[in-house]
């Protein structure tokens, strides 16, 4: 791991000595997790999931005792491009990161991989073709997100004539807001089912207000409001207010993640419905990451398991809610 030769036995020496400690994959290999450094690179601090999975990540390094060179993009990718080429400079052990679009990534790639430095993906995916490009893909299965909310919709207007749904999406080109409404519409099939409307909110709070007023303003007669996840969900309650109607009973909301916010919602019936999208992924990060270093072989795609809240089931789960 890019150790001066004339260390390797104390850091041998220091392996021996410190053991499993802070990890429980049963390591032990050359060097030891406390000489590992990780480049991570994350998309941005666009919403209450995404701040979450942050501190989640950070976090879980620390208590590792593994060094990680963190980096925020902004919501750009140029940014995580040049960040990307920087750990690459640095010569860190493995680079991780959220790509925030899913498409414009195999040039960087190559240069990681040409580095010799393995790449996981967490959160998001990219496009490429080339899966040797990166070493594991850690996330949720956006397109099944997708497709739970669909399912609900169809349970909760399986005796409605007609059904006028909105849809909040995420940011243009990313892999959730394609998935995710992907997904949606694979349930979502019967002609009584129309969405009248779809723009991007950015998965922001303001977007999602700011898109829903519009939504308000041309199209009086709104059944159903799918946002592709709680920030902008919560937008749309403000924007729903404003208009003098009732969220969750003039017009019904789906969202996507089940951080605090988006749960308190559910629980005062704002929100009728909620698909979970885990943002604690640090600990699973962080082993993936222990065993590229050392040459392991790890999973392609590790899921993350989710589940999904009704009202009742946010009234339960908030006190112990972690994010």
């Amino acid at each position: 791991m890019k150790k001066l030769i004339g260390i390797a036995a104390v850091g041998a020496m220091l392996v021996a000595l410190t053991g499993c400690a802070g990890g429980d994959d049963g390591g032990g290999g050359a060097g030891g997790s406390e000489d590992l450094i990780v480049g991570f690179s994350q998309v941005g601090a666009e919403s209450g999931w995404r701040t979450a999975n942050t501190k989640s990540i950070q976090g879980a390094f620390e208590d590792a005792g593994i060094e990680l060179k963190f980096s925020d993009a902004q919501g750009k990718q140029e940014n995580q491009i040049k960040a990307i080429r920087s750990f690459i400079q640095q010569q860190v052990d493995v680079i991780a990161f959220s790509p925030v679009v899913e498409s414009g990534w195999d040039t960087v790639l190559k240069e990681a991989k040409d580095a010799g430095i393995p790449v996981v993906l967490t959160d998001r995916s990219v496009d490429s073709e080339d899966e040797s490009l990166y070493e594991s893909f850690l996330g949720s299965d956006f397109i099944l997100e997708g497709e739970k909310a669909g399912d609900w919709v169809n349970t909760e207007f399986a005796d409605a004539d007609k059904v006028n749904i909105v849809e909040l999406q995420g940011t243009t080109g990313a892999a959730p807001a394609n998935d995710r409404a992907e997904g949606f519409r694979n349930k979502v099939t019967d002609p009584k089912f129309e969405i009248i409307a779809t723009q991007t909110g950015d998965f922001t709070r303001a977007g999602g207000k700011q898109v829903m007023e519009a939504f308000l303003q041309a199209n009086p007669d709104i059944d159903l409001v799918y946002a592709h996840n709680d920030d902008m969900g919560l937008g749309a309650i403000e924007a729903i207010e404003a208009a003098g109607l009732v969220p969750g009973e003039d017009i019904k909301i789906v969202t996507v993640d089940a951080v605090k916010d988006g749960m308190t919602a559910l629980s005062e019936g704002k929100i009728n419905f909620i698909v979970e999208c885990s943002p604690l992924l640090g600990p699973q990060l962080v082993e993936i990451a222990e065993k590229v270093a050392a040459g392991e072989s790890v999973e392609k795609r590790i899921v993350t398991e989710e589940t999904t809240f009704t009202q009742e089931q946010a009234i339960e789960a908030l006190p112990d809610r972690q994010y």
